[in-house]
């Protein structure tokens, strides 16, 4: 299951579920839209994957299987 990280990991922009901005690698790595074709050039900088848009999780779902609230920001090289 998804962790759903809550933010952008390289410019901490809030990220919340349903939000379509985000964009995920396959080790869910996750970066707002702008970072992930801009600044990364649509290639993770962490495993060298591509990135997906994030799927919503259903509302209906989310008490039983929340967000994360664990925040990941990478500092730059």
């Amino acid at each position: 299951m998804l962790e759903l990280r809550p933010n952008c990991e390289t410019c901490d922009k809030d990220l919340p579920n349903g939000e379509q901005d985000a964009c995920i690698c396959t080790f869910e790595c996750t970066f707002c839209a702008s970072c992930a074709s801009g600044i990364h050039q649509n290639i993770c900088p962490n495993c060298g994957g591509n990135f997906s848009i994030r799927p919503t999780r259903p509302s209906a779902l989310l008490d039983k299987f929340p967000q994360s609230t664990k925040r990941v920001l990478k500092s730059p090289d």
